[in-house]
Formats: structure tokens, sequence, C-alpha cells
């Protein structure tokens, strides 16, 4: 009788915001949630400004706890439904454009050595979901909300996926579908991650922060670079033009720079008008010395 032999599974599991996608996708969805009323305009200068200093600068814990709660106390009230309707809807215009080239072809190739492609985001599950399904992968890791018996956001979370919890999913995935980690991949652009990266045999930086690019070179990690957006239609031959590689971040700069210009224009307006400085061209001062030294000649002249 032939004994059963056991093949591990090996797998590939993605970070999303900044590694599959060019910008973080809560900011992303920013402009369908103002259409339907769930966000103010504030809420949006607030989340570029966020992106722009996260993209650059990177996040720290607190930092990231901080966006945390804000988020929270934002969606408590919002229902569940019409948010995973509103992301359904809008979710080809809002994520074609950001999607890395890179992790397009590296997606395609897991899948077409056999290996299972995860996303793993702390990003909700409304969002990460149908976007996991949008990109082909297998299934999606990302944080859950608590819901009341209405089916509102209560502003609690039930499961954060992040840090690492993100690590500890992976191992219960492992688990339960054979995966062998030791041959698996990880890709993520924070340090944030390290314990999703750690539980791989084959962790990649992907855009580092600071912080993982040093981790990153201490223990011999592959680095990446993600740097081309490609609209996924062009491989389903649909005809649209490309956005530039900087397109998103080029918008969010030019928000943040229009936001702070009106700041700047509005404080100038209270502040009440200079008088203009008193300019005495060169030549006016030689004549005028000329008339004062005829003036004093006269006098001279007239008291002799």
């Amino acid at each position: 009788m032939a004994s059963l032999v056991w093949v591990a599974v090996e797998a590939a599991f993605f970070d999303l915001d900044k590694t599959v996608i060019a910008q973080a996708s809560m900011v992303a969805f920013g402009r369908p949630f103002y259409r339907e009323g769930l966000i103010s305009r504030r809420h949006i200068v607030r989340a570029i400004y966020g992106q722009l200093v996260y993209m650059h600068l990177g996040a720290s814990e607190q930092k990231l706890a901080r966006i945390r709660e804000s988020v929270l106390r934002l969606t408590r009230g919002w229902d569940q439904a019409r948010v995973r309707t509103i992301v359904r809807e809008t979710l080809e215009d809002v994520i074609e454009p950001l999607v890395s080239e890179e992790a397009s072809e590296l997606i395609a190739e897991h899948r077409a050595a056999g290996h299972k492609v995860f996303i793993v985001s702390a990003s909700p599950e409304e969002i990460v979901a149908p976007l996991a399904e949008y990109l082909g992968v297998d299934e999606a890791i990302a944080s859950r909300a608590r819901i009341d018996e209405h089916g509102r956001y209560t502003g609690e979370m039930a499961f954060y996926a992040y840090g690492p919890f993100k690590a500890d999913a992976m191992r219960e995935l492992a688990a339960r579908d054979g995966i062998d980690l030791g041959g698996s991949y990880a890709y993520s652009d924070s340090y944030t991650d390290a314990p999703m990266l750690e539980a791989v045999g084959h962790p990649v930086a992907v855009n580092p922060d600071r912080v993982l690019l040093k981790l990153a070179r201490e223990r011999g990690w592959e680095v990446r670079n993600f740097a081309h957006p490609v609209p996924l239609r062009r491989e389903r031959r649909v005809p649209t033009p490309p956005p530039g590689p900087t397109a998103a971040v080029s918008a969010a700069v030019a928000m943040a720079g229009l936001t702070w210009a009106l700041v700047w224009w509005r404080a100038r307006l209270r502040r009440p008008p200079e008088p203009p400085p008193r300019l005495i061209s060169r030549p006016a001062v030689f004549v005028r010395r000329r008339l004062q030294g005829l003036s004093g000649w006269r006098a001279r002249g007239a008291s002799s």
C-alpha cells in the first residue's frame, strides 16, 4: 500500500499600503466617502497631510496608534453595508491607477509557481477583502471593527492586523492550510511589519522606511523598490491612458500646497497693510543737494 506523502505549501504575504498600492487605502477612498457624506473636506486635508508625512518620514507606533484612534472615532455610527457598497462600486476607479506594476508582476509570478498569495493589511476588511479579490489573490488578513446590532460601527476594534498580530494571523493560516513559512515570502515597507517579515524564510523590504532599511541591511534581507503604478486594464486590453508614476503623490503635494497657501493668504488679509517704503532715487538726491547748495550760495551773495 502506497504511503501518502505530505507536501508543504509555500505562500507569499503582501502588505497593502505603499507596497501593493502607492497610497494609503483609506486616503484613496477619501473622495467616494466624501461624495457620500461620510467625511468632510477637513478630514480629506488632514488625511492628505498624514499621507505626506507617512510617505516621506515614516510613521512611529505612536503616530499609527493616534491615526487608528482617530479613524475609529470618525467611523463610529457608519453603516457597514453602506461602506461595503461604496467600496465595491468605486473600487476599480480608485485602485486602478495606484497598483504597483512590480507588485502585480510578483503576484502573478507567485501564483504561477503554485504559491498561495495573501494580502495582509491593517486597513479595514471592508476595503482589503474586495481589493484582494480584485487583485486575484487567495485571501486577505485585515483589521475588523466591532459592529452593533444595527450593523453600525461601534468605534472599537475586534481585531487589529498590525505588528505582531499580523505574524500571529499568518501562523494561524499556515497551520490551517499546511503552509511552510520557512519557504514562504513576505513583502512590506514599514518597520512595524518586522514581525511579519521575520515569520517567513524570504523577507523582502519594499520601499522601506529608514528603520526598516537599516534592519534589512543588518540582516541581509532583500530590498526592492516598487515605483511604477500600472492600470490593470492594460492587461485586459481595455484602452486607457496610464497615469504618470507619481500622479498620486503629485496630487497630494498640490492639495497640501494649496491648503497651506490659502491659510497663509487668510492670515495675511487679517494683518493691517504695511505702509510702502519711501523710495528716493539717486538722481533725486543729487538734484536736492544741488538746490540746497545753490540756495546757500545766494544767501552768502546777498549778505556780502
